[in-house]
């Protein structure tokens, strides 16, 4: 008896000692490593657009992911490690709904998904257009005591702008940043940036032109006698 069990204890005992070894490994690794949860959040990634298409909604939220594993992994997990995808190939002009799962978020291995919020992201898209507009000034400041501005010249006097066409069609001029023209009492050039105050719609030919302001001496105005009593 006792050698028949000698026996049986002693049959492939390496491979009996390694898996005890692995067992022992495996439990001392999970008491000593529990389980964690993070929140992380993350940009939301629009990946394939189709050409000549833009987003149009102003705001993209961002993603909430909470993700699940090892403690060792998460005290480790940055931001940057994990993020959602969302594929356009497909998409047309108009709004559309998408799902957001599990199987759209990349997260470290080790890791696992635990929630999304939100689950879905609803987004407009509209055709990408370009249109010539033109520029109107922006003169600031206090003039010279009794003068005026008789002329603004601003060269090139309409640029390009691009975007979502519904907002590009309507946009009727595009503005400089201020001009101060104070003390100027002749003409007096200056080089300023162009903006459109849509953030979606995109200034793409010139950014920048050249504004003259010229001022006139206004005429005196004659004194009128005084009508006797």
């Amino acid at each position: 008896m006792a050698g028949s069990f000698r026996k049986y204890f002693l049959h492939n005992i390496g491979l009996k000692l390694i898996s005890l070894a692995l067992a022992t490994g495996l439990w001392i690794a999970v008491v000593r490593d529990p389980l964690a949860e993070v929140a992380v959040d993350v940009p939301i990634e629009l990946q394939n657009i189709p050409a000549k298409l833009e987003v149009s909604s102003e705001h993209i939220p961002q993603a909430q992911i909470r993700v699940r594993g090892p403690e060792r992994l998460i005290n480790r997990l940055q931001a940057t490690d994990v993020h959602a995808a969302i594929n356009l190939n497909e998409v047309a002009a108009g709004e559309h709904t998408f799902d957001l799962t599990a199987s759209q978020i990349h997260e470290p291995q080790g890791l696992e998904v635990v929630q999304i919020i939100p689950t879905q992201l609803h987004l407009a898209f509209d055709t990408r257009i370009t249109r010539s507009i033109e520029v109107r000034p922006r003169i600031t400041g206090t003039f010279a005591s009794g003068y005026s501005i008789a002329n603004v010249e601003v060269v090139p006097h309409r640029v390009s702008i691009t975007g979502p066409r519904r907002r590009v069609e309507a946009v009727d001029d595009a503005m400089t940043d201020p001009i101060d023209a104070s003390g100027n009492i002749g003409s007096a050039e200056f080089t300023v940036h162009v903006y459109v105050s849509d953030p979606l719609i995109q200034v793409v030919n010139p950014a920048v032109v050249r504004v003259t302001v010229i001022m006139q001496k206004n005429a005196m105005t004659p004194e009128v006698a005084p009508t006797a009593k």
